[in-house]
């Protein structure tokens, strides 16, 4: 049996963490102090400061480096960064907004079918791992796109690239060979 070309996967974008640099030194204590949804680690020597919309974490250090997460599209983590970058500039920084990047994309996918690991994992070495004592899934990695899934035997993938637009494609590239060990109902 030939794995349907007209199937379609609904690949579900949990994570997009981005950076950026707002090219000045930052006060943590007065961010702290003034901005809102704030929590300041000062023994770690950084700040989180939450946005409601759209939902994110920002992770602030004085060097003017910042790290956004809990995004779930890389629209949104833009729109998030740069919403930020604007109240830290209301707090009187001379912020400019700099060197943003999508650095990561964790998504989840299922399978209409659960997926023998030990037989995946014996078809597809030495890109693909099995420790059953370590960790329930199979890590298969595609290095020409920097993307890492971990499969589980319920049908369950987590996707983990640099872009959405690499998450989807190792889940193209790699259906092929799950379908392949895919477990009959019987």
């Amino acid at each position: 049996m030939e794995p349907d070309n007209d199937i379609a996967l609904d690949i579900l974008i949990t994570n997009v963490v981005c950076v950026f640099k707002t090219r000045c030194h930052l006060n943590l204590r007065k961010i702290a102090l003034e901005g809102t949804n704030v929590i300041y680690k000062r023994d770690v020597g950084k700040v989180l400061m939450k946005l409601r919309k759209p939902r994110i974490t920002a992770t602030i250090w004085s060097s003017g480096k910042i790290i956004c997460t809990g995004a779930t599209s890389e629209e949104d983590a833009k729109t998030g960064a740069r919403r930020l970058a604007r109240l830290l500039q209301k707090l009187g920084f001379q912020v400019k907004f700099a060197g943003y990047k999508v650095v990561n994309v964790l998504a989840v996918c299922t399978m209409p079918f659960e997926i023998r690991l030990p037989e995946f994992t014996k078809r597809n070495r030495p890109i693909a791992s099995y420790e059953p004592e370590l960790h329930p899934a199979a890590s298969y990695r595609v290095k020409a796109l920097k993307a890492t899934l971990q499969i589980f035997s319920t049908g369950s993938i987590t996707i983990t690239a640099p872009s959405i637009q690499c998450v989807a494609t190792a889940v193209e590239q790699t259906y092929p060979l799950i379908f392949e060990s895919r477990k009959m109902i019987k």
